[in-house]
């Protein structure tokens, strides 16, 4: 069975760094990626890496926001350096299977920007 396992989430201040990992288990996939949504908004893209270690960022996070994976291919870290106020949301991974054939959704984990 594959599950798809987020942590790390959290209260922080503004500034202080934090880092969301994606356990993934039975299973690689070509693409991981983060999403967030925050309360009254839609879901939207913040990171991706392929496994061939290609990144992709969201222009909102871009500078601030990194994405990695192990060498197993079977996790996935955000880290989140100088987060603002503005970033607070729930944060989900989405494993994405190679040739297209379908993703998987973790539960998410809360972070909290708060002074």
């Amino acid at each position: 069975q594959v599950r798809v396992v987020e942590s790390g989430g959290g209260v922080v201040q503004p500034g202080e760094s934090l880092t969301l990992t994606c356990k993934v288990h039975n299973r690689i996939f070509y693409i991981m990626a983060w999403y967030r949504q925050a309360p009254g908004k839609e879901r939207e893209f913040v990171a991706s890496m392929n496994t061939g270690g290609q990144a992709t960022l969201a222009d909102s996070v871009k500078g601030r926001f990194t994405i990695s994976r192990n060498g197993a291919q079977n996790a996935a870290y955000l880290h989140m350096n100088s987060p603002e106020p503005g970033d607070t949301a729930t944060y989900y991974c989405n494993g994405q299977l190679f040739h297209a054939r379908g993703d998987f959704w973790g539960q998410g984990t809360q972070v909290t920007v708060s002074s």
